[in-house]
């Protein structure tokens, strides 16, 4: 039970974070709060199933970048979530770079913020 609230509050939290970049004039543009819950949602998708097979097919370039082409996957994938969405939209290269760069720092907070909430179990600490 506990790790369906923590998957619901990261998803919740990962849309306000992509509202927020919304704010920052990086290229970013999400028609309404629930569009911002669907691209979380098919960003969260990407990442599972194609990523991983952008890093094994790309793994040579990966290892001559010493690890920097890591960085073009994850705006490829967030680019891909804008061309399947309608209230998502990134304009441009450089904003589906820095946009995924930075929603992947929000990413890594809320997972650590996450993980201090629900490991308390509930009870409160003397």
């Amino acid at each position: 039970m506990l790790s369906g609230m923590k998957l619901i509050a990261r998803w919740l939290l990962l849309a306000c974070a992509l509202v927020l970049l919304t704010q920052w004039d990086i290229g970013l543009s999400v028609r309404s709060f629930g569009a911002a819950l669907i691209a979380a949602f098919v960003i969260g998708l990407l990442n599972a199933v194609v990523r991983p097979l952008l890093v094994i097919l790309t793994l040579p370039v990966t290892l001559m970048t010493l690890g920097l082409f890591l960085f073009v996957i994850n705006a490829l994938t967030f680019q891909m979530a804008s061309g399947l969405l309608e209230g998502f939209q990134v304009s441009g290269f450089g904003g589906a770079l820095l946009g995924s760069i930075l929603y992947s720092i929000w990413g890594l907070v809320i997972d650590l913020a996450l993980e201090r909430v629900f490991s308390r179990g509930g009870a409160p600490r003397a």
